[in-house]
């Protein structure tokens, strides 16, 4: 926890901060006139970060070296905050200062935090990589006394899985985006709060290369950055390089889909245990990581459920407001998330309920509960669906998950919640925890919107709630990922689920992984085991996934050697470790009796493995020979790049320095926040013979305010345009900067037709539909067959033209059109093969009959 004594001595965090990090509207002049310099004309000693990225299968290594020079006249200490991904396993540090090379060592944190401090108070030079007590996706890194014109490189190294997409590529990211987090109101202050800036300022470059090695073919490499061509290492394309084009500007998380050939193949590796570790041990012994892709019986597949209850809960936090891509012309966050609940709505079964929830300092509900779905409830669903704007304020997302959870379940309508949000919050862990206590009456599918949102907090929700989680980065659509998660939803959860292991006799397993909860159709399950005892290497071995679907046993096998794969090193053992640990520490935030002796479990696992977790640190010491460096250390926020550089408008907001709660004597970084309008106050405390202040400020629910940028020195302009919509919903009309109505922008023809479909699958024979449909009234009905009903003609219109014209889109009207046939086979509808014929002259297109589905 940082201590109010330390947020005091570190105002240059907080000025930075505010007059740089908070300006969602930088001008270019004044881009142009800070330079690499802060506010204060204070360099930035990190120069740059060069990533060597490794990806075997569907396991990555990433090592990061970052490069700093001080080129001030005084020593200083420099402190970047920065994301990694949530389940990264961060498994090596080191410093490198001239041709002396020091590693770092994993200790209890509090231990390894004296021991920085003792090193720099010795005139030492010290480096300390911590996690954040509140979320696993960000880290700090403490670079202290760094003596005048000496560099250093900072080698840090973690382990991580990929996730498997929707069209069967692994997805890698490397965060660059580490957007401000919401503290709710009431609660501690972040032991890590974020310096920022613009990504035009960041003032450090990045390199990235990458090679890629598989068992199978390597077809394609795809990234929202632009890469060079890819190139092949042998004649079989199993071996693969490819790197970040020269010039690449670090303006977002760089994303890299990697694409094998028969990808959703079971696997399992055994890694041998280390020599050095005691036999027994986790590291000492062989561990094995399973991964299964469930093939679920078609006759399930080809079918929907007709029954649930769908709860959605929207963010609409004033970063939402922020554009869903980098370009200019792409929906913002919001509007985009509106899009999407329109055609899930229309793609819900009848005879199910749902009811949607929006939030951000405060929440809002569309029904008291959850309603039955029908024509007139989603007519009113949809109506305040179109009024929603990112106009709530802050992250407070807590408060909705316990009412939702407080409403009892609807008898035989399994609960299926559906969180979207940019994922900017500071209390992760307790989000979590919450989704993981009502696990058992309901499963949570989350989306991450946009660049930085916190993947401990996508993937955490949807682990622990049974779900499935998605990230729509870069140039996403969001509606297909969202369509492939409903699919999800509407299939028959997996129950009864066990994991059982046939080895040879001697050869024992312990479990590493937590229970399986939620298995999908084609989706990788990870399983990791610790083998004791021995066994012949032409051993043999076998796991098997048993569950039950839709009220039949099913079950999944895999046969593996025990013969430990080479050349892993230690990476499955570092990825059990990080497991395990995530494990025992959600454990210790439940037991409140065994904190102490959890606890300790995780410490020793963590020192045992050098696995980071939220109880140890990475600690390194230079003690070799050398002059004392004498002086004042400068203390130097390394700034990270902020795609919504207001924070959390309209909440309650408590900025703090990065490092743990620290105090050494007089450090030099001293500074008052400019005073902004609303609440503020200071505070001034006496630490040596330093007086240090600080003004701290936070702004009311109703007050969205944006600090632009300064008219002259010192002098700053308040605006509150954050709430306001500058478009109407839908694309009706926009407005210009004077309020007047400006030109009509037209519509998606997609979403157009979609929204004319009735709850119960079909269309009406109307002029909007002639129009969505590209031709006049007269057109339509002329074209009609004889003894037709118009409803049944409109829906096959409407079909026709989703399969002719919008087969691109098929994800995400696939549902809705699966229901507009089941509408049309419950008519007995009349001569059918007419209608198509007929539609495909009149609309232009080739559609066959049976494409349709009728």
């Amino acid at each position: 926890m940082f201590q109010a004594m330390h947020i005091l001595s570190c105002s240059f965090t907080l000025l930075l901060f505010t007059e740089i990090c908070t300006l969602p509207l930088v001008e270019e002049t004044m881009m142009n006139r800070c330079g690499l310099l802060t506010v204060n004309k204070e360099p930035v000693p990190l120069k740059s970060i060069e990533v060597e990225l490794e990806v075997r299968d569907h396991v990555a290594t990433v090592v990061s070296t970052l490069n700093y020079e001080n080129k001030e006249d005084k020593p200083v200490e420099a402190v970047f905050v920065f994301p990694l991904p949530g389940d990264a396993a961060v498994c090596h540090f080191s410093a490198k200062l001239g041709q002396t090379q020091i590693v770092a060592e994993v200790k209890e944190k509090q231990e390894a935090r004296e021991e920085y401090d003792d090193a720099l108070s010795s005139g030492q030079q010290a480096f300390l990589l911590e996690e954040s007590q509140q979320s696993p996706d960000i880290f700090s890194l403490s670079v202290g006394s760094l003596p005048p014109g000496e560099s250093a490189s900072i080698r840090l190294e973690y382990v991580t899985e990929l996730a498997v997409q929707a069209d069967d590529g692994l997805r890698f990211s490397l965060p660059a985006v580490l957007n401000p987090r919401y503290q709710p109101q009431g609660s501690e202050v972040s032991s890590v709060q974020v310096t920022s800036v613009p990504a035009s300022l960041v003032p450090y470059s990045l390199s990235l290369s990458a090679r890629v090695s598989s068992a199978r073919p390597v077809s394609k490499v795809e990234s929202s950055c632009s890469l060079d061509p890819l190139q092949y290492l042998n004649t079989d394309q199993t071996q693969a390089t490819i790197k970040l084009s020269a010039g690449h500007k670090f303006d977002r998380d760089v994303e890299l889909l990697i694409y094998y050939k028969d990808a959703h193949q079971p696997t399992a590796v055994v890694e041998a245990g280390q020599a050095s570790a005691k036999q027994g041990s986790l590291m000492g012994d062989p561990v094995v990581m399973v991964s299964l892709y469930p093939e679920f019986p078609q006759s399930v597949m080809s079918t929907v459920a007709s029954r649930g209850e769908f709860v959605f809960l929207l963010d609409r936090s004033g970063s939402m407001t922020s554009l869903l891509t980098n370009s200019k012309q792409e929906k913002t966050r919001i509007s985009s998330a509106r899009d999407t609940l329109l055609l899930l709505l229309k793609s819900l079964p009848m005879g199910c309920y749902f009811n949607i929830y929006s939030f951000g300092s405060r929440f809002e509900r569309i029904f008291p509960k959850s309603v039955e779905y029908s024509q007139q409830t989603m007519e009113e669903a949809l109506k305040k669906v179109e009024e929603m704007d990112a106009n709530l304020g802050g992250t407070e997302i807590l408060m909705p998950l316990r009412h939702i959870y407080s409403q009892p379940c609807i008898p035989n309508q399994p609960r299926q919640l559906f969180v979207f949000t940019d994922g900017e919050v500071g209390n992760t862990k307790e989000v979590v925890d919450l989704v993981k206590k009502h696990s058992g009456s309901h499963r949570c599918f989350s989306f991450g919107i946009g660049e930085g949102a916190s993947s401990a907090l996508i993937n955490g929700l949807a682990k622990e709630g049974g779900g499935h989680a998605q990230f729509i980065t870069g140039t996403d659509r969001m509606q297909p990922k969202v369509m492939q998660s409903l699919r999800f939803a509407l299939q028959p959860a997996v129950v009864d689920v066990s994991v059982t292991w046939d080895l040879p006799k001697g050869v024992s397993v312990t479990a590493l992984s937590p229970p399986i909860t939620a298995l999908f159709q084609g989706q990788r399950s990870l399983i990791y085991a610790q083998l004791t005892g021995q066994s012949s290497e032409a051993a043999e071995g076998s796991v098997t996934v048993k569950y039950s679907l839709a009220g039949h046993p099913s079950q999944n096998q895999l046969n593996f050697s025990l013969k430990p794969a080479e050349d892993t090193g230690s990476t499955v053992h570092r990825l059990a470790a990080r497991t395990l640990i995530r494990s025992l520490e959600m454990e210790e935030r439940e037991k409140r009796e065994e904190k102490d002796g959890v606890k300790k479990k995780v410490v020793e696992l963590s020192v045992q493995s050098g696995v980071s977790s939220s109880f140890t640190a990475f600690i390194a010491v230079n003690k070799t020979g050398g002059e004392a460096i004498q002086g004042p250390l400068l203390r130097r926020n390394i700034p990270t790049v902020s795609m919504y550089l207001c924070a959390k408008l309209g909440s309650p907001m408590t900025m703090s320095c990065a490092a743990p709660a620290r105090v050494r004597g007089p450090r030099g970084c001293t500074g008052d926040l400019p005073r902004l309008r609303g609440e503020g106050y200071s505070l001034e405390q006496q630490l040596g013979s330093q007086r240090k202040s600080l003004r701290h400020f936070h702004m009311s629910p109703d007050d969205n305010w944006v600090v632009q940028p300064p008219l002259s020195p010192g002098e700053y302009s308040v605006e509150q345009p954050l709430g306001s919509p500058r478009k109407s919903r839908y694309s009706d009309m926009s407005l210009d900067d004077d309020g007047a109505t400006a030109s009509q922008s037209p519509q998606d023809p997609l979403l157009q037709l979609v929204s004319l479909q009735k709850a119960s699958g079909c269309w009406q024979l109307d002029p909007a539909l002639a129009a969505a449909l590209g031709k006049t009234s007269e057109e339509v009905e002329k074209s009609k067959p004889a003894l037709v009903n118009n409803e049944e003609w409109a829906t096959i219109l409407a079909l026709i033209w989703l399969h002719g014209f919008k087969m691109d889109a098929k994800e995400e009207w696939e549902l809705l059109a699966m229901k507009a046939v089941s509408w049309l086979r419950a008519q007995n509808a009349l001569r059918v093969t007419d209608c198509v014929d007929a539609g495909n002259a009149l609309l232009g297109s080739s559609v066959q009959k049976d494409a349709l589905g009728l």
